[in-house]
């Protein structure tokens, strides 16, 4: 079976500490995350397992259409990319983004930091459990390096000997 077309990294995003996160060009991502970027509390943001949070310029724009006041950045995601398939983009799954590989580790639980991205303040809309597909994702960093925007990006599905169906 062929492999999926690729993706394209959309937007890069940092803060210095909550949301949103900013635009910016290229950044280098290592084990602790994207250069420049702080979370406020790091009992729920970051560290190995959560050090980069992705999440679908699809899924933007769709919520956009639904009347979402979001954009890139502003549910504080690092990394929004385009052209892969979000519905597969599942704790176990692989993203390659440019030269940096992440393993995904699990869905990002909405906090009432993004409301502001959501009409009526309804964070559930990219709840995993309220809305499978729609979810960010925090992914660990497996191979560590440098990422711009126009990046390449690659979804590889989990396989047996990483946790998914062969």
């Amino acid at each position: 079976m062929d492999a999926p077309a690729p993706g394209r990294l959309d937007s890069i995003n940092v803060s210095g500490g909550g949301v949103p996160k900013l635009p910016i060009a290229e950044a280098a991502i290592t084990v602790e995350g994207v250069e420049g970027d702080r979370q406020r509390d790091r009992r729920y943001h970051g560290g190995p397992d959560r050090a980069v949070t992705v999440f679908s310029s699809e899924c933007i724009a769709a919520l956009r259409a639904e009347g979402h006041p979001i954009e890139a950045g502003s549910t504080g995601e690092n990394l929004t990319v385009s052209g892969i398939d979000w519905t597969h983009a599942t704790p176990g799954a692989r993203l390659e983004i440019g030269e940096v590989r992440l393993e995904i580790t699990r869905y990002a639980t909405p906090c009432a930091n993004i409301t502001g991205s959501f009409a009526g303040g309804d964070i559930a809309r990219v709840g995993h459990k309220a809305n499978p597909g729609w979810s960010r994702v925090c992914a660990r960093v497996l191979v560590a390096g440098h990422v711009r925007v126009g990046d390449r990006v690659q979804l590889l599905e989990p396989t047996a000997e990483h946790g998914g169906a062969a």
